[in-house]
């Protein structure tokens, strides 16, 4: 029996990469102090800091003064919504699609809540949001549209540049939530045509603890983190510099590796499908129909619950998840699935895989011999 475990949980987070261990431990001395000290241990710290947003700003093919140090995604996301909206006269409309991650979706039933309007975006059956409604939904008094990148749980991928470009021309600010994209799409904030861009180191194998936003020049932002007045006065809190220098690192990694790594990785994850759709009946991909990540594979399978399969699974040596990881300890219903309009048994038992760069054919293969034995037995009648 083989022992070793096989890692599938890589949309949840990704492991720290060793090349961006080294580029900590050489930033490590110097990070120990706070950038915002005016002696030279201060200067030093700013320095590693200022390197790490310069390189980040050339990954974005954007200028530094547009990048935001956050302590995580979910942060990003945060102020990219509360930051343009807090400045808004009212009467104010907000757009999302129904299947964001809950980091924009809870500052969404804030804003509500604030008297806001909001509008959620339907997707079609494949989660594709579709660029003649995502026109027709916009208001004269839509201040904000924010539309996620790659979704992940499924892995669908927006049409972000069409998208973008519209909200344009109609006056909106537009924000994509691109958390998981840099690893496997181009993230070139022009291209794009974005006015906002949410990412996150843990997601590309840098460290936890710090996300970025990127904000336009001349993007009005009210701050949501209020003290000091570091980034500019855009959020405050004495920065992470030895993160900082991580996510530079991760995000260079990313981009350099990302023309060779998301076709292997996309036939590992087309793999997968195939070996369990010829194996196990009553199976459906979530998503296939539409552009996707390379990485990540939703696949339900009917008469299963989820949770028991992930436990089955996790026993076997298999990490995977039941859904986003912000939920999967609660083992909430997906709210994406059923965007999708999916019945209760493709909602009930699905099961994220979400590959990494390191990902390998045999784990694969693995992974597929496991699942018609688990599936089977979670199948059966009890006696």
């Amino acid at each position: 029996m083989n022992s070793e475990r096989i890692y599938l949980d890589n949309a949840a987070t990704t492991p720290l990469r060793a090349e961006v261990a080294d580029a900590m431990r050489a930033a490590f001395e110097d990070s120990g102090f706070n950038p915002s000290s005016l002696h030279a241990e201060g200067r030093r710290a700013r320095a590693v800091l200022d390197d790490a947003r310069d390189r980040i700003a050339a990954s974005l093919r954007a200028p530094r003064t547009a990048i935001i140090f956050t302590g995580s995604g979910t942060e990003a996301d945060n102020q990219a919504l509360l930051g343009v909206t807090r400045g808004s006269a009212r009467p104010a409309h907000v757009i999302a699609s129904a299947i964001e991650h809950h980091a924009v979706m809870g500052v969404l039933d804030r804003l509500q809540s604030e008297g806001f309007e909001t509008t959620l975006l339907p997707v079609d059956a494949e989660g594709s949001v579709h660029p003649a409604a995502f026109e027709e939904a916009l208001r004269p008094h839509t201040v904000l549209a924010s539309i996620m990148y790659v979704n992940n749980e499924i892995g669908t991928v927006q049409p972000i540049a069409q998208l973008a470009r519209i909200a344009r021309e109609r006056g909106v600010i537009f924000h994509a939530d691109a958390i998981q994209a840099p690893s496997w799409l181009p993230v070139g904030v022009d291209d794009l045509s974005v006015d906002m861009l949410s990412l996150s180191a843990h997601k590309l194998g840098g460290p936890k603890g710090i996300g970025v936003l990127y904000a336009r020049e001349g993007l009005r932002l009210e701050p949501i983190v209020l003290g000091g007045g570091q980034e500019s006065g855009r959020r405050s809190g004495t920065e992470n510099v030895l993160g900082a220098a991580g996510f530079a690192a991760a995000l260079e990694l990313a981009a350099a590796e990302r023309a060779e790594k998301s076709p292997r990785i996309a036939a590992l994850r087309d793999r997968l499908e195939d070996g369990i759709r010829s194996l196990i009946p009553e199976v459906r991909v979530n998503g296939a129909g539409s552009e996707r990540s390379a990485n990540i594979s939703n696949v339900s399978f009917a008469g299963v619950d989820s949770a028991a399969l992930l436990i089955g699974l996790d026993l076997a040596g298999i990490a995977v998840s039941a859904g986003s990881a912000c939920t999967s300890g609660a083992l909430e219903a997906s709210h994406v699935l059923a965007a999708l309009g999916l019945e209760e048994r493709w909602r009930r038992g699905a099961i994220r895989f979400s590959l990494g760069a390191s990902t390998a054919l045999p784990e694969i293969e693995r992974t597929i011999a496991a699942l018609p034995g688990l599936v089977a037995a979670l199948r059966a009648p009890v006696a």
